[in-house]
């Protein structure tokens, strides 16, 4: 049940009308890492984890809320940066110049130039913001990223919300408006807040590394290949020790060669690790049984009921009073 409140959760302000920049600013509207993007990706995320991490689901549909919020705010603040376009362009019988709608900002000859690269923005909804990036390109669901395991789906938020806040920090600069800009901040922080929302997530479930339940073999995590020619680097990216599995890292300085030495890779031991294959699928079936439980335990098998029960008795004790 969602129950939309007629204020916006930051008070969006715009000192004047500038069409240009809401153009821009479609962006972050039906943009591939735009707020509609966020929402519906946690959104969806939220109903897996429902039974199994119901702490998750009430995370993830909080956030996806809130992102439906920011995705009003961008809207709203379009709206105000079109100012007066929706009614001029609704003058059809006058040859009204655009350049008063610009405020003496641009000629008609350049806002229609500017049409060019997103003509519905101009022909099909003037005045109004549409779920398309800034070029026109509409907004489709590809760009949701829900896989049903939730320690890949967080670390798929956390890349949402750095690309967010990344795009919220190009578009401040090309505003000049300050009641802009201090929306565009408090939108590019709240993406810095979700991020260590989803990071605190994640590492509440353990393991979340690897992501799965595969542990991955130990005969293949710790190789770095050099594939290229000229100069190269070395860092903790290709030696001493890995971040995560603790293994050293072998570097392999002739990827053909060694290639052909093993076999194509099938005679190789695991080396500079404490991993073994067998202790691998030892923990592998752990691993998988242990989730298999935490859906199978918390999912009845029949008379499922969305609704916690205990919402019921709470409802039925407002009703009796």
């Amino acid at each position: 049940m969602f129950y939309h409140i007629k204020e916006l959760q930051f008070d969006a302000r715009v000192s004047r009308p500038d069409p240009r920049f809401a153009r821009i600013l479609l962006e972050q509207f039906g943009g591939a890492n735009g707020e509609l993007s966020a929402s519906m990706q946690y959104f969806v995320q939220a109903f897996s984890c429902r039974n199994p991490y119901p702490d998750k689901y009430d995370m993830l549909m909080d956030i996806a809320t809130e992102e439906l919020g920011h995705l009003e705010i961008v809207g709203a603040t379009i709206q105000m940066l079109l100012g007066p376009v929706n009614a001029r362009m609704k003058d059809v019988v006058e040859d009204v110049e655009i350049m008063k709608m610009m405020e003496g900002n641009a000629t008609k000859e350049e806002y229609i130039h500017q049409a060019f690269t997103n003509p519905q923005f101009l022909a099909i909804a003037p005045g109004s913001p549409m779920f398309t990036n800034s070029n026109g390109v509409p907004w489709c669901a590809s760009y949701i990223s829900g896989n049903a395991e939730l320690t890949v789906d967080l670390q798929s938020d956390i890349a949402a919300e750095s690309r967010a806040k990344i795009v919220y920090e190009a578009l401040i600069p090309l505003t000049d408006d300050p009641e802009v800009k201090r929306t565009l901040d408090f939108l590019m922080t709240r993406e810095v807040t979700h991020f260590q929302q989803f990071q605190a997530a994640l590492e509440s479930i353990e393991p979340h590394f690897p992501p799965g339940v595969f542990e991955t073999n130990p005969k293949y995590s710790n190789l770095y290949f050099n594939m290229s020619k000229g100069e190269d680097y070395r860092g903790s990216w290709n030696e001493g020790k890995s971040c995560r599995l603790n293994e050293e890292w072998q570097y392999i300085e002739n990827p053909c060669e060694y290639t052909r030495q093993t076999n194509g890779m099938r005679d190789i031991k695991p080396q500079g690790t404490k991993r073994t294959e067998k202790g691998v699928r030892e923990r592998d079936k752990k691993l998988a049984k242990q989730r298999c439980n935490e859906v199978l335990s918390a999912t009845p098998e029949r008379d499922l009921s969305w609704n916690r029960e205990e919402h019921y008795h709470e409802r039925e004790l407002i009703d009796t009073e």
